[in-house]
């Protein structure tokens, strides 16, 4: 009878811990720089923006943390959909801005990547649905860009709608 009562009162202590609703499950340290994101990417040619030159559209790049849960760095990945890189940029949290300090490995492919002017600014872009939505814009240089050019990469954070999915 002992077992019984010694099974039963270690079963009532570990529901009693498991009911405890005080926890909050927090965020990452990039939270609001992270997420997904519809861009378009313009190139930069003599100075001048060249509107979608590949005929891209819009595509879709997300920005999230890394393993380490720095505020002091991110990952920055288009899912392939444009030049096909990946690769961790460094972070301003308080002013929300992100860079490489030169060309870095991209981990897709063996090519290097720059990042420069990257910000991510509260509820500056509007989405189609007309509702608003933060803004990402930074500038992107590869490596192997046989025509050496700076791009563009401008968009809105991902509502989830599908009146704002392209």
């Amino acid at each position: 009878m002992k077992k019984y009562m010694i099974l039963l009162l270690a079963s009532l202590a570990f529901t009693v811990v498991a009911c405890d609703d005080d926890t909050e499950p927090g965020g990452t340290a990039i939270e609001k720089m992270a997420g997904d994101w519809w861009v378009t990417v313009n190139a930069i040619i003599d100075g001048e923006e060249v509107e979608d030159p590949y005929g891209a559209g819009h595509i879709q790049m997300s920005t999230y943390n890394t393993a380490s849960n720095s505020n002091t760095e991110m990952w920055l990945d288009d899912l392939n959909n444009f030049w096909e890189y990946k690769l961790k940029v460094n972070v301003n949290y308080a002013e929300r801005t992100f860079s490489t300090p030169d060309f870095v490995n991209n981990v897709i492919y063996e090519s290097k990547v720059k990042i420069s002017d990257g910000k991510v600014l509260e509820n500056a872009a509007t989405t189609p649905s007309g509702m608003p939505a933060d803004s990402i814009v930074y500038m992107v240089q590869f490596d192997d860009d046989e025509n050496g050019l700076t791009y563009k990469v401008s968009g809105f954070r991902r509502t989830g709608f599908p009146a704002d999915d392209f």
